[in-house]
């Protein structure tokens, strides 16, 4: 077992890369020969020495936890005022990768799982290991999913789904129906019915109650790489590795129902954020909010330029969106305005170039980058009658 990671100083926590801020904007004011911190938007970024591939925010305070390549857990409290951001502790018990972090429901437990094939669950209060599952699983740990305070599923590199019962240590379901990872495990408002997504391109449906496996769906082309409920319940999202969207029917998981391609290299992961609108991550680092049913990409949030995005997730708020990829950074994106937006069933011509647009302040930046990115407002006589519809296709699909 190794020894938990030394606490590092507050000097040498994260310290914001963004290169959209303005020289001006990184200056404090001072009045009365005192400094006064300045107040973002959106927290600064966070810095790791390891890629970082998992992150979750705490229920019910200004937490986010965080694990890495090398097995290191991290928990930070973030802030919107500049310098505010701090390191609370870290772990080093995971002898290899760790593959996700989740917090319990009330926020004092912290579960991870790993290559290592074990189940952590550490005090969240004191930073130390509660409870070790040694083998938890015969192969590397690639996902888990907190369904209550009493039950935890999760989810190997060969396609076994486990479902623990907390209270006993141990699993009363082992099921191994996929030929490929489990990628991403959901489960419905009622906590009955488990979904899971798999590398071999399939969708997996158990009940929990009886605890027995239902059904596998058609396959798909490419991994499928995440999973979500969406639509009140009543539909169920996947993303994949092609860059397609899968939407199922609530009770018709055989086959899907629509499909929906995206201009994107894959959707590695997905964060419902309202009934109809999801963030996705994807390997060509773009964060895109997506709207369901009908289906339309809203417009970028942001973007680790260059790198591939591991995983995102939504504050208790729903006030910001966090990010990890392979430049070692945790980025914050503004998301407050996304759920009080609305997506017309009537589908616009895309302009020529294709441009996404741009979503907050931040998505915009400074930089050259992102000029080519920006697509310019349209006049309200475009709007309402120069732009024509798009020709019907077998699926509501759009692309950005």
């Amino acid at each position: 077992m190794a020894a938990p990671t030394e606490h590092v100083e507050n000097s040498d926590l994260a310290e914001c890369t963004q290169t959209t801020e303005n020289t001006a904007d990184d200056t404090t004011d001072n009045t009365d020969g005192e400094d006064e911190a300045r107040v973002r938007e959106t927290p600064e970024d966070l810095r790791l020495e390891a890629i970082c591939n998992t992150l979750a925010f705490h229920p019910g305070r200004d937490l986010l936890a965080c694990g890495d390549l090398d097995g290191d857990i991290y928990l930070y409290a973030y802030s919107c005022t500049e310098g505010e951001n701090k390191e609370l502790w870290s772990s080093g018990h995971h002898l290899k990768s760790c593959r996700e972090v989740a917090f319990s429901g009330d926020g004092e437990k912290l579960f991870s799982v790993s290559k290592d094939r074990c189940v952590h669950v550490i005090d969240v209060e004191a930073g130390r290991l509660a409870t070790r599952i040694q083998k938890a699983h015969s192969g590397p740990i690639n996902t888990l999913l907190v369904v209550d305070e009493n039950l935890l599923a999760t989810g190997d590199d060969g396609g076994t789904l486990k479902v623990w019962d907390l209270r006993k240590g141990s699993a009363f379901i082992d099921l191994k129906q996929h030929e490929d990872y489990i990628s991403s495990i959901a489960v419905d408002q009622a906590k009955r019915t488990l979904l899971t997504a798999s590398g071999d391109g399939t969708m997996g449906v158990f009940n929990l109650k009886r605890r027995r496996f239902e059904l596998l769906s058609e396959f798909q082309s490419g991994d499928l790489t995440s999973v979500a409920v969406m639509k009140r319940g009543r539909k169920v999202v996947c993303g994949s590795s092609e860059g397609t969207i899968y939407i199922f029917n609530w009770n018709g998981f055989g086959a899907t129902s629509d499909r929906f391609a995206v201009k994107a290299e894959s959707i590695d992961c997905i964060v419902p954020v309202t009934d109809s609108i999801m963030c996705t991550a994807s390997m060509d680092g773009y964060i895109r909010a997506i709207n369901v049913m009908p289906n339309r990409v809203i417009g970028c949030l942001g973007q680790h330029i260059g790198e591939p995005i591991e995983q995102i997730a939504k504050s208790r708020d729903v006030h910001f969106l966090a990010s990890c990829g392979h430049d070692q950074l945790i980025k914050f994106w503004d998301i407050s305005k996304l759920p009080a937006m609305t997506v017309n069933d009537y589908r616009k011509r895309k302009k020529k170039d294709g441009r996404l647009a741009p979503l907050s302040k931040k998505a915009l930046g400074g930089n050259d980058f992102y000029s080519g990115l920006v697509e310019e407002p349209e006049k309200k006589e475009e709007e309402d009658g120069q732009e024509e519809e798009e020709e019907d296709d077998e699926s509501d699909s759009d692309s950005d």
